[in-house]
């Protein structure tokens, strides 16, 4: 794990989180993508024990507590989307427990625990995907399902350059990238869709379901087209992986 990267995209994540307060939580899983209220990949959940890796300003956990889980856990690497998700959830109904820690170390979470653990939009900053899934796994009681969303692996390869769509790097090309929508200096990780698969798989996963789907109705455009989410750009390539797994 590179100390330098996380704390890089640390201090990136606590200058940027006021703007991306609330941004495209669930029941969203990212642009363009189907919403968890035509999915239902998460079911019922009311009294689980959930988990979400990366939860950001809150909001997701919100929506779980609106759902009527029974305890809600989240971790982020930022101190500042901690403290505004700690905020935002005060009133729950459930149980909160939240921890400013990176995604690769585990603050003290409990083992064989959880029923669910998701994250949504934020598995690709990981520095050690094989460090995550296994503390995911650990956290799991068996049977237990994580679901992720993040950037479809595809999407990032390629440009929109007038009315043309060009490769700019090797769909083989894997590992850490500054990305080109992303404005603060900061390290996300790039895998190919069967690295994900294969890393599930060889971390004690059983994959459920992939998600590759793209929306593209009126309201989908005018909420998520922007310089990088472009509309003629997604009508061509996913924008947005899903994935739900399950622990043997």
């Amino acid at each position: 794990m590179s100390f330098e990267v996380l704390h890089a995209n640390k201090k990136s994540w606590d200058k940027v989180a006021d703007r991306f307060y609330g941004r495209n939580p669930l029941p969203e899983y990212g642009p363009f993508a189907p919403s968890e209220e035509e999915l239902y990949l998460f079911g019922d959940v009311k009294g689980a024990k959930i988990l979400e890796i990366g939860c950001g300003s809150g909001h997701s956990l919100q929506y779980m507590d609106q759902k009527n889980a029974g305890e809600l856990w989240g971790l982020d690497l930022s101190k500042k989307q901690i403290k505004a998700a700690n905020k935002l959830l005060k009133n729950s109904n459930s149980t909160i427990n939240l921890f400013e820690s990176p995604m690769e170390e585990d603050p003290g979470l409990p083992d064989n625990y959880f029923d669910i653990v998701f994250s949504i939009f934020a598995l690709g900053w990981t520095t050690n995907l094989h460090k995550t899934l296994s503390n995911v796994n650990k956290y799991l009681k068996p049977g237990g399902t994580f679901i992720f969303s993040w950037e479809h692996p595809l999407f990032n390869r390629v440009s929109s350059k007038e009315d043309s769509l060009i490769f700019n790097k090797p769909y083989h090309e894997e590992g850490p990238y500054t990305h080109e929508a992303w404005t603060d200096p900061a390290i996300m990780q790039q895998y190919r869709l069967s690295t994900y698969v294969n890393s599930l798989i060889n971390h004690g996963f059983k994959i459920n379901r992939i998600v590759e789907d793209v929306r593209l109705s009126e309201d989908d455009i005018k909420k998520h087209s922007n310089s990088w989410y472009l509309y003629e750009k997604a009508k061509f390539l996913p924008t947005t992986l899903i994935i739900k797994s399950q622990k043997c």
